[in-house]
């Protein structure tokens, strides 16, 4: 089994990483939302479902592989962390 990454859950069957991001302005919501939408542009893959208001972000990976959390998850989900330390900041 693949380790979660900081801040995730794994969630159902086959399983899912879930993460909420907080944030203390829309501003940083707004950034966090462009910096995820040009990674996904620029590495081809796509969360599950992104839900998000003007102060936070509900992110779902699926799983790749049908019995676990695909291995392209976990680095998606670390390259999701690092924008929201980004954003965060700002």
């Amino acid at each position: 089994m693949i380790d979660v990454p900081t801040g995730w859950e794994s969630r159902g069957k086959p399983a899912a990483l879930f993460r909420r991001f907080e944030f203390d302005r829309y501003g940083q919501t707004r950034d966090f939302l462009d910096a995820l939408a040009a990674l996904s542009e620029s590495s081809g893959v796509h969360p599950q479902n992104i839900n998000f208001g003007s102060k936070y972000v509900n992110i779902t990976l699926d799983a790749q592989e049908p019995t676990l959390t695909g291995a392209a998850n976990p680095v998606l989900a670390e390259q999701i962390n690092g924008l929201y330390t980004s954003a965060a900041r700002q």
